[in-house]
């Protein structure tokens, strides 16, 4: 897979599931159990992870290969 099509796919994930958590915030979603679950426990940990991905992939992809020359 390209770079390119990585991040266009991780950028619409991100965004997507956002959705659910502005949800979650400014509507109804908080008041039904099963919703408010999913959006604590799978979206947000999901978003977070793909922002954190989004910013920081080159230095985890940079990493493993730094460690592998200092041995």
């Amino acid at each position: 897979m390209k770079a390119s099509t990585e991040r266009k796919i991780i950028r619409w994930l991100h965004i997507l599931l956002s959705i659910p958590i502005l949800g979650y915030i400014y509507g109804p979603v908080a008041t039904l159990p099963a919703a408010a679950n999913a959006v604590r426990f799978v979206f947000l940990p999901v978003v977070v992870l793909s922002g954190f991905w989004m910013w920081k992939r080159h230095w985890f992809r940079r990493r493993p290969k730094q460690q592998a020359s200092i041995r």
